[in-house]
């Protein structure tokens, strides 16, 4: 186990970044602001690299004296890639069908990812916060590591596996399925797909073709140029479909819990927040109505008051 990293200095912000390694798997993180402040671990989503994190989450920690650890999971960004192809469409009909499904990793294995970071970063205890599949897996740190965990926000995720009942529309897993398939990508085909992607679970009626996240878009296919198909992503979705439902797990789970969900996400339905805040004992939900699946500028200023009093109890 070791941990290696540089510092990086920026015009808006000064981070430390590296990697993480355990047990031959390599975890790049990117860890923001001074030592001494208190640490909040970000657990990403499905498919997301550590610069996925809007910016204006990771300002408004650091304004707040808070230090921000974000990491690529696993088969995302420059974290270890794994080797296997599985097959998301058969993957999908043996879950349909009630039957095993293999995958190379579990969640499981992505949680100690986490906790070995913090290992590696001599880091006791911090806030943890996850969203979508990153809220999955910070609901398996928070139940089997409780005395790491100051607090536990969790946002836009579910305690259950993703169904038709509980998860993604239609349009939203035919996506997921075919992002799954991808090779060989352009530039131009990855830039059609985030668009629509996130029009279509981002704010409704928010202007995303910008100069702006055109720039990020390359900037993001540029840092992972040399990966060449989807099949990262296929192997995350493929580790949660394979996994139980955590609902023991997560009614064990000790920490003080934020929840916040999108009224209307269409990647995950909001009864699955309502469901946790009911299993989770000392936990509170906000349902913002104008949010589906992501945290906006303007979705973070409806909650960022109370986010801030959370973390600092």
């Amino acid at each position: 186990m070791y941990c290696m990293h540089k510092i990086c200095k920026t015009s808006l912000m000064d981070y430390r970044e590296g990697y993480s390694e355990y047990n031959g798997v390599r975890i790049f993180y990117r860890d923001y602001g001074p030592k001494e402040a208190t640490p909040v671990l970000l657990v990403h989503g499905l498919g997301a690299q550590l610069v996925h994190w809007p910016e204006h989450l990771i300002k408004f920690l650091l304004h707040n004296n808070f230090r921000p650890i974000t990491f690529d999971n696993r088969d995302s960004g420059l974290s270890t890639r794994f080797k296997k192809k599985p097959s998301i469409i058969f993957g999908y009909l043996r879950y349909f069908l009630r039957l095993p499904i293999k995958s190379e990793y579990s969640l499981n294995d992505m949680a100690e990812d986490g906790i070995k970071l913090l290992d590696n970063l001599e880091v006791e205890k911090a806030h943890i916060l996850g969203t979508s599949m990153g809220g999955m897996i910070s609901q398996i740190i928070c139940a089997k590591y409780p005395d790491r965990v100051k607090t536990f926000t969790l946002i836009a995720s579910t305690a259950s596996v993703p169904s038709p009942l509980n998860g993604a529309t239609r349009e939203v897993r035919e996506m997921m399925v075919n992002r799954s398939k991808t090779i060989n990508p352009t530039m131009d085909q990855v830039y059609q797909r985030e668009l629509k992607w996130v029009g279509l679970i981002g704010m409704e009626g928010k202007d995303i073709n910008t100069p702006k996240f055109g720039e990020d878009t390359i900037n993001n296919f540029n840092r992972i140029k040399d990966v060449k198909d989807g099949f990262g992503y296929a192997r995350q979705l493929t580790a949660i479909l394979s996994s139980k439902n955590r609902i023991r797990k997560v009614k064990s789970i000790k920490a003080k819990t934020l929840l916040i969900h999108g009224k209307e996400d269409p990647v995950l339905k909001v009864e699955n927040s309502k469901f946790m805040n009911k299993l989770i004992p000392n936990s509170n939900l906000i349902i913002i109505s104008n949010m589906r699946h992501l945290i906006e500028e303007e979705i973070l200023d409806q909650f960022k008051d109370k986010l801030k009093i959370h973390l600092s109890s």
